[in-house]
């Protein structure tokens, strides 16, 4: 479940867990052995701190999830178990508010909810569990400490750049710095960021028995800092996820609890850093290995050196990227055989030494992969010949490799034919009758690509 007064994200039932399993028990039946004392104690999916100093700092707006495993000293029995949980404020051990989860199944965690009117908002209370079967019960838990913050922090974030200032086109390269301040608030333990508007939900998985399994959110990097000092203040340095253009961070500022601040946003501008992309010939031929040469872009370069590039085909017979490294120099060269039926294009990116990636270069060709049909007694968009008149079709291709070509005269069976000198192919038909005729042809070549397929109109008189 996700922490924080607004965000609350379900990822397990350990309460349908619990009680299917108690289910599959006989729930007239007592345990056979003795109780023995809740383990594995969590609060508000949170480790349990038995520290009196250092409480957990928790959210309980509507209520406060607590749950331990439960037990019994026959390992072998599973009939279902009670356990208690009691609840006090630390400054008055006197005012005790207990709970009871029956039906519990041993060695699963068994949860239940401290209610929320017996916990103050910035109180300090003790909480602990204990086992109850057959008329036994085992001895309490140690306590667990928590401390009740159900107040997100009253102020956005500050946010600014030192080296990206939002009202002009900045050159890039460098990652861009950040200072976040707690906008006067004094619990900020930290920070969420990220480009995108919606920001992550903090979580904990459930291992096996329901056993949480919470992680610090400040270990990933990718989305959360740490404040860096007692204010709260923080600095980051980010490589924005596109190379040129409007970039937007978004931030919210986490209390103890990891209750989450308004957002902030910061939007400044990246002038485009994209390198240049050359072929070897103005325009390469359809199929034919071309190299392309890769530069990159001037300002970037010497900012942080181009160390690779990463090449995307669109439009090809198999669509591919391939990552190419830079010399020194930060240059490059990509062999690419260029095979869209219509035309193909390259979008490249360049990498450099500090991680920034830059906006793409996009470099394209387009192709003409039809056959050429001639006809002299039936021409093409005109009529000729009659019901009878036989007529010869010339196949001329336009590419180079071309083996064969395949036709139909409205949509009859197709027919191949190999191609000869020139891969060039000429063949005979004669019309069964008058009227409106669609010849389409398409050419293979010798490595088994079917080309564009051309249509050939014509009226036969």
């Amino acid at each position: 479940m996700s922490f924080g007064a607004r965000s609350r994200t379900v990822l397990a039932s350990l309460g349908t867990l619990g009680l299917a399993l108690a289910a599959a028990a006989s729930p007239a039946s007592a345990a056979g052995g003795t109780p023995t004392t809740p383990t594995q104690l969590f609060n508000g999916y949170r480790n349990c701190s038995t520290d009196a100093d250092r409480p957990t700092y928790l959210w309980a707006g509507t209520g406060l999830v607590v749950e331990g495993i439960p037990g019994t000293t026959d390992a072998t029995d599973n009939s279902p178990v009670t356990v208690e949980y009691q609840v006090w404020p630390v400054a008055d051990p006197a005012q005790t508010t207990t709970v009871t989860r029956e039906h519990a199944a041993p060695g699963f965690e068994s949860p239940g909810t401290l209610p929320a009117d017996a916990l103050a908002d910035g109180q300090t209370y003790a909480w602990r569990a204990q086992t109850v079967a057959g008329g036994a019960a085992s001895d309490w838990s140690a306590p667990c400490y928590v401390t009740i913050d159900n107040t997100r922090p009253a102020n956005a974030p500050t946010l600014s750049s030192p080296n990206y200032p939002p009202d002009e086109w900045n050159k890039g390269g460098e990652p861009v710095e950040f200072a976040l301040g707690a906008g006067g608030v004094a619990d900020v333990t930290g920070y969420e960021f990220s480009w995108q508007q919606d920001l992550p939900v903090i979580g904990t998985s459930i291992g096996d028995h329901g056993i949480p399994q919470p992680v610090d959110p400040y270990a990933d990097t990718r989305y959360f800092k740490r404040a860096d000092a007692p204010d709260g203040s923080a600095t980051l340095r980010l490589i924005p996820p596109n190379g040129a253009g409007p970039m937007t961070l978004w931030v919210r500022s986490l209390d103890r609890a990891y209750n989450g601040s308004a957002v902030t946003r910061y939007t400044f501008r990246v002038s485009s850093t994209a390198p240049t992309v050359t072929p070897a010939v103005p325009s390469p031929e359809f199929g034919r290995p071309t190299t392309f040469t890769l530069r990159p872009n001037t300002a970037l370069q010497s900012t942080s050196p181009v160390v690779s590039y990463s090449v995307r085909t669109i439009g090809g017979q198999s669509d591919k990227t391939v990552d190419v490294a830079a010399a020194a120099d930060g240059t490059a060269e990509a062999k690419l055989a260029l095979d869209g039926l219509y035309g193909e294009s390259l979008q490249v990116t360049s990498k450099s030494a500090n991680g920034w990636v830059s906006d793409a270069a996009s470099w394209s060709i387009s192709y003409d992969t039809t056959p050429t049909v001639a006809s002299d007694v039936y021409p093409e968009n005109g009529s000729g010949g009659g019901a009878g008149v036989p007529g010869t079709f010339t196949f001329t291709p336009k590419v180079k490799g071309v083996v064969s070509y395949t036709y139909s005269f409205n949509g009859d069976p197709e027919v191949t034919v190999a191609a000869g000198a020139h891969h060039t192919a000429s063949i005979d038909w004669t019309p069964a009758s008058d009227g409106f005729y669609d010849l389409t042809v398409h050419a293979t070549t010798r490595s088994g690509v079917q080309l564009a397929p051309y249509d050939y109109f014509f009226t036969v008189n």
